[in-house]
């Protein structure tokens, strides 16, 4: 078990990582998501030791490591930024971590085309870093993290350099690997679906705090609050400023949508109402739909889907639509949102209501 204490990082006066407390048990898989500088890698050094706290301490299986170097704990890390040994073949390069542990030669030999089946690295096994491409090198390096038999690995986003189809198989394939393996993973990425596919656990991160932590699909479904709500959208949720009153969410004193049956317990007043942009459809999806005539802006068409850009009497939205929708810019549509899906928040941005968010 992994244990950070209050455990906070300082840079020239200011919080890199703010108090943190979190408890990352053995055998799971837990996600770092949060958008670039939110904290993640900071976070990733503090569990290894690579940076000690400026307050605070970690602890693994009870003892307290906080002074102890990374060389000195069974810790394996892979970065975006590959980093590999230049003179060595891949083969090599895999099998280093067990040379240096003492492991024999055929259970090296093994793990090593294990590794490398897995990570489609057997026709490279005899040549050098040099002579591959980056995502080659960047499997390469997790092939070797992955041997190493270590009891905490940290993936610093590291199927960035991947491309689609095989970042794909790997998003498949890490899950297995990792409930077999008995060790801590933890993973960073700034993409909430990468989160999503994984599952396991999530940590959310909003500079340098962990705004939540717990079950994947839960946090996704139930985000205690719209900083949450917000670093788990991509495409960002669309928001809405509104005054609930008996049995319609009005804004400008004009009915918006009415109250859907998951928050008819909502008390009157100004709340923030959200949703994911696949609940806004250009036909309803149910008969829970909500009609609203709004201004196009822009259409980005992606083949499978089309992303719409929309502005709601100044408020921008996006739509994400199934198909290809080529919609003439500045033109009134009429666009139907899904309201069982509605999530609300209060005028602090903690939720009010998440029950309806179920996809």
């Amino acid at each position: 078990m992994l244990e950070l204490r209050n455990a906070a990082k300082v840079v020239s006066g200011e919080y890199h990582i703010h108090p943190t407390n979190l408890i990352l048990e053995r055998g799971t898989l837990n996600v770092l998501l949060g958008p670039t500088l939110s904290g993640k890698t900071s976070l990733m050094r503090l569990m290894a030791g690579l940076d000690k706290p400026t307050s605070g301490t970690v602890h693994f299986d009870g003892a307290d490591v906080t002074g102890v170097p990374v060389q000195k704990r069974q810790i394996a890390m892979v970065y975006q930024q590959f980093i590999n040994y230049p003179a060595l073949t891949v083969y090599e390069n895999i099998a280093s971590p067990m040379r240096i542990s003492g492991r024999d030669a055929a259970t090296i030999d093994r793990e090593v085309r294990k590794a490398a089946e897995l990570l489609k690295l057997t026709p490279f096994l005899d040549r050098t870093p040099l002579n591959l491409s980056g995502g080659q090198q960047q499997r390469t390096a997790l092939a070797r993290a992955l041997v190493k038999n270590a009891s905490l690995v940290l993936l610093d986003e590291p199927l960035a350099n991947l491309d689609y189809k095989l970042r794909e198989e790997l998003r498949q394939e890490l899950p297995k690997i990792f409930a077999a393996s008995g060790a801590i993973f933890v993973y960073a990425t700034t993409e909430p679906s990468e989160a999503l596919l994984l599952g396991g656990n999530t940590a959310t991160l909003s500079a340098g705090r962990i705004t939540q932590f717990g079950p994947t699909i839960d946090i996704y479904r139930n985000p205690g609050d719209l900083l949450t709500a917000k670093t788990f959208a991509d495409p960002p949720l669309n928001l809405l400023d509104v005054t609930k009153l008996d049995g319609s969410f009005n804004r400008d004193g004009k009915p918006v949508f009415p109250v859907p049956a998951h928050m008819t317990g909502i008390g009157d007043g100004p709340i923030t109402i959200a949703f994911h942009p696949h609940h806004l459809g250009l036909s309803p999806q149910t008969g829970n739909a909500a009609k609203l005539r709004i201004r196009s802006l822009v259409s980005e068409i992606t083949g499978s889907e089309s992303f719409v850009h929309l502005d709601n009497a100044g408020v921008r939205w996006v739509m994400l639509a199934h198909g290809i929708h080529d919609i003439d810019p500045d033109t009134e549509i009429d666009v139907f949102v899904d309201t069982r899906h509605l999530m609300a928040f209060g005028t602090d941005g903690g939720a009010i209501v998440t029950s309806g968010q179920r996809a």
